[in-house]
């Protein structure tokens, strides 16, 4: 699945990378916790979270995630945004809430990053 396809089932506004949004993903995973996402999530994810600053585009760098979705309608800080450009990693929001947005993704095709990393 692309982002433009993730963008439209989530009706979700692009606020970087809107080059980019012809990336191919493979899982997503939603989660505050930086910590999972370090744990389980392997590379072509999309990042689904309500966690709204720096750490999560540096996580995301970390974990070679190029994609990030705020929920709950959340929009990115001009700091957040900043450093998602200088990395080159698309940030999106869309209104909906995070068990909402993996249910919308997961039943349209896209795995669960956890699953892939435990071998499911």
């Amino acid at each position: 699945m692309n982002l433009a396809q993730i963008q439209k089932i989530l009706g979700a506004e692009v606020h970087s990378g809107v080059d980019n949004l012809d990336r191919e993903v493979l899982y997503g995973f939603g989660s505050d916790l930086m910590s999972d996402v370090l744990a389980f999530v392997d590379t072509d994810t999309v990042l689904l979270t309500g966690l709204n600053n720096a750490q999560v585009v540096r996580t995301a760098e970390m974990s070679d995630i190029h994609a990030i979705i705020f929920v709950r309608g959340k929009k990115p800080a001009k700091e957040v945004l900043d450093l998602a450009i200088k990395k080159d990693i698309v940030l999106m929001s869309t209104t909906e809430i995070l068990y909402t947005a993996c249910g919308k993704l997961f039943e349209n095709g896209l795995l669960g990053a956890q699953r892939h990393a435990m071998g499911e």
